[in-house]
C-alpha cells in the first residue's frame, strides 16, 4: 500500500525584492506574470509504500523542505497532485507551530491536539512525552525561555508520541547533545520496525546511509534521482565534488 503518491507536482512561489503596499501588491496580483516566479519544485513524481523509509537529499533551495511541507499538508501543490494515507508528525523547523509565550504544558496540549489527538488521549500519553523529553520541571514554563536543544526534546517527543503513520523529520536532530539525539535515532528505529513511514532530510551521507533503505534526490526543483539510498548518495556526493548542484 502506497501511503504517500506525488503525481506530476509543481509548487511555486513569486518572489518580490522588497515590500510594497497592499494596492500595488493587488494590482500585480491581477496582471499576468506578477513578479518573480520560483519553481520550488517542477513536475515531480514518486510512490512511497508503508514502511519505507527515506531520505531526501539535495542542496539547499533544491526543495527538500517544500516537498516535505506538502506531505505534511502545510500548503497545497500549483500543479499534479498530493495523496496521503495516514496521520503525519512533522518536524519541519525548530520550534514551528509553538508559542514562545505558551508554558510547554500548553505548546504540547495545542500541538497533540493539531495532530489530531484528543484532550483524553493527551492526557494518557502526557508522562510518556515528559519522561522521553527530560525536560522535568521546565514543562510549566515558558517555551522562550527554553533553549533550542530543549525545543527540540518537546517537539520530537510530541511527534513520536502521538502514534503517527508517517513521521517526518527535517535537520533537526542536529540540535541538541549527543546523548539525547542517540535517543532519537533509537526511537526511530523502533519506528522503523512497526512499519512506519519516515521521511527524513539531513545533510549528513551517514545518516541518510544507515537509516534509510531509499533516497530522493531533489536539485532545483527538479527530482533528478530515486533508488537505493546507497547509489543515490554515491551519485550525489559525486556530483558535489565536481561542482554540480552546489546552488
Amino acid at each position: 500500500m502506497d501511503v504517500i503518491t506525488f503525481t506530476s507536482v509543481t509548487k511555486v512561489f513569486s518572489m518580490h525584492a522588497q515590500r510594497m503596499l497592499a494596492r500595488s501588491y493587488l494590482s500585480r496580483l491581477l496582471k499576468r506574470g506578477h513578479g518573480q516566479r520560483f519553481f520550488a519544485l517542477r513536475n515531480v513524481s514518486f510512490r512511497i509504500p508503508q514502511g519505507q523509509t527515506v531520505g531526501i537529499i539535495g542542496a539547499n533551495g533544491a526543495g527538500k523542505s517544500t516537498l516535505l511541507s506538502l506531505v505534511a499538508g502545510l500548503c497545497p501543490p500549483d500543479q499534479g497532485s498530493v495523496v496521503v494515507n495516514g496521520r503525519v508528525a512533522a518536524l519541519l523547523q525548530l520550534g514551528a507551530g509553538f508559542h514562545p509565550d505558551l508554558t510547554g504544558v500548553e505548546n504540547l496540549q495545542l500541538n497533540a491536539a493539531l495532530l489530531g489527538l484528543s484532550g483524553r488521549q493527551t492526557a494518557q500519553a502526557f508522562d510518556r512525552i515528559m519522561e522521553f523529553s527530560g525536560i522535568g520541571q521546565f514543562i510549566d514554563q515558558p517555551l522562550r525561555t527554553y533553549s533550542s536543544g530543549m525545543i527540540m526534546r518537546l517537539a520530537f517527543s510530541i511527534a513520536v508520541h502521538v502514534e503517527p503513520e508517517i513521521l517526518i523529520i527535517d535537520e533537526v536532530l542536529s540540535v541538541g547533545d549527543q546523548a539525547f539525539q542517540a535517543k532519537c535515532m533509537d526511537k526511530i528505529l523502533e519506528f522503523k520496525h512497526q512499519g512506519k513511514t519516515l521521511l527524513f532530510v539531513s545533510h549528513a551521507a551517514a545518516a541518510v546511509q544507515s537509516l534509510c533503505e531509499r533516497a530522493l534526490w531533489l536539485d532545483h526543483g527538479e527530482l533528478v534521482m530515486d533508488g537505493q539510498a546507497g547509489d543515490v548518495l554515491a551519485a550525489y556526493e559525486g556530483k558535489v565534488r565536481i561542482g554540480f548542484g552546489t546552488g
